[in-house]
């Protein structure tokens, strides 16, 4: 599965065949689900999916950046940026371990 992308329309069809909804049930499932986690993040809420990781919202202060090509000194906004921690129990999964434990 090395390169490959998942998209939404990978996931609908694997709830389409894992669970047996119809597929514009599926997708619909999905898109819910994903709108779900955007409206959360959105308002500063961490999203945390057991054995898998956590969405969080962070803020950024602002600070000075420099251009790289022209040296020149730039303000760089606060802004609010979201940052992903896998779990253990994800992690152990991809160097094809065991977990001791859910996270």
């Amino acid at each position: 599965m090395a390169g490959k992308t998942v998209t939404r329309a990978d996931l609908s069809e694997a709830v389409y065949q894992k669970v047996g909804l119809s597929r514009t049930e599926s997708a619909e499932l999905v898109e819910r689900v994903l709108a779900e986690i955007c409206d959360s993040l959105s308002a500063g809420e961490t999203v945390k999916l057991s054995s898998f990781g956590s969405f969080v919202v962070r803020s950024k202060g602002e600070r000075v950046g420099r251009n790289p090509k022209t040296g020149v000194e730039v303000p760089i906004d606060p802004r609010r940026v979201m940052v992903f921690k896998p779990s253990n129990v994800l992690k152990a999964h991809i160097n094809g371990e065991t977990a001791s434990g859910e996270d």
